[in-house]
């Protein structure tokens, strides 16, 4: 575990959006995000449903909040959209920019239904806005299979640029980077 800094805010707000902790009633949006073929195309493809609802009956409702982990909630139903994370990388996976490893990730995931609305945009320059608000300026690093064409177009949009690809999960993953403090306002 790192002893690095994360993003210690367990909620924020954005126009449209609120980036909050997993509720319970959270379980069904969260059981389709995992189980959605389009969804988990480029992350491992989906899992069956019984052991998404067998993790969820065990694990999850004895698990304590992990900083930097978020759900994706609409502000008006605060029904869940998805789910980020802002976290650190772990030095033992490959791609990383430090020797050390550990920086920042970020990473997300968005039901179908919210795809193209914006959303991943909007929530990903929230909670790197919060990071550049709390944290030293340290390079913040995006991951994804390099196939993946809408998350590196996102990740570009973000102002993230490709500096490396590597293997990871039976993929070409490419490893994309910007500064926190490119997100302080």
């Amino acid at each position: 575990m790192s002893q690095l800094p994360t993003l210690s805010a367990t909620q924020i707000p954005s126009e449209r959006l609120l980036l909050r902790g997993a509720q319970d009633a959270d379980r069904e949006e969260l059981i389709e995000l995992l189980t959605d073929p389009e969804v988990q195309e480029y992350l491992g493809g989906p899992r069956l449903r019984s052991d998404v609802e067998q993790h969820f009956d065990t694990a999850i409702a004895n698990a304590t909040p992990r900083p930097g982990n978020f759900v994706i909630a609409d502000n008006t139903t605060n029904r869940l959209v998805g789910t980020l994370m802002l976290a650190r990388r772990s030095a033992d996976r490959p791609g990383y920019v430090a020797e050390n490893g550990e920086a920042l990730e970020l990473g997300y995931v968005l039901r179908r239904s919210a795809w193209g609305a914006g959303f991943a945009f909007e929530a990903a320059t929230a909670a790197l806005r919060a990071a550049a608000g709390e944290l030293p300026d340290q390079p913040v690093l995006v991951v994804t299979q390099t196939a993946n064409k809408r998350s590196l177009k996102l990740a570009a949009r973000l102002g993230f640029r490709p500096v490396s690809t590597f293997e990871e999960f039976d993929a070409e993953q490419t490893l994309c980077t910007a500064p926190l403090s490119l997100f302080h306002i």
